[in-house]
């Protein structure tokens, strides 16, 4: 058996200490530094018909700032609808009742997140109130494919006109031919 020296003995135990601080980093960091504890929060829900990407932890904003997170989604069996329920921080109680919220993407392919719009009510959402204005997720490869294979966005009949317009244009007499009396 070789003995180890005391240098090797701490070069491990220093390597296993970082491994470890860097878990706990991952883990905060993954966790938005909650850890599960509720906070000061209040719950609103909102409604919509398509929330595409949307995730729970997906930030709720007003004009880009981050006043919230999605908590839950579940599925209405009665109306098939999906029941986004949003935890607003405590400090933004006062959002008006004719509120609007809707799925929004950063960028083109960036993360989805609830935006809202504030009304001009004087009566404000209470807590577990519902959002009466929504407005569903966009699905950018279902637009683009509808784009693609519709010819670039013209309707059918003005194509179809276009092409009989070109064809008539392009035939001429021949120069051959005789004018006719």
């Amino acid at each position: 058996m070789t003995t180890r020296g005391p240098r090797l003995e701490f070069a491990v135990g220093a390597f296993l200490l970082l491994a470890l601080a860097s878990l706990l980093v991952l883990a905060i960091a993954s966790t938005n530094g909650k850890f599960g504890f509720g906070g000061d929060t209040y719950e609103l829900t909102a409604r919509f018909t398509n929330i595409g990407p949307l995730r729970p932890m997906a930030p709720v904003k007003i004009g880009g700032v981050t006043i919230g997170r999605v908590g839950d989604i579940t599925l209405d069996p009665v109306k098939l609808d999906s029941v986004v329920t949003l935890d607003i921080d405590n400090r933004y109680q006062d959002l008006s009742a004719d509120t609007s919220a809707g799925i929004l993407t950063n960028g083109l392919l960036g993360e989805s997140y609830i935006g809202l719009q504030p009304g001009g009510d004087v009566e404000t959402l209470k807590p577990g109130e519902e959002i009466a204005f929504t407005t569903p997720a966009v699905d950018i490869i279902q637009m683009v494919g509808k784009y693609m294979f519709s010819g670039g966005g013209k309707p059918a009949a003005e194509q179809g006109a276009a092409a009989g317009d070109d064809a008539g244009a392009t035939q001429s007499p021949s120069s051959t031919e005789a004018p006719q009396p």
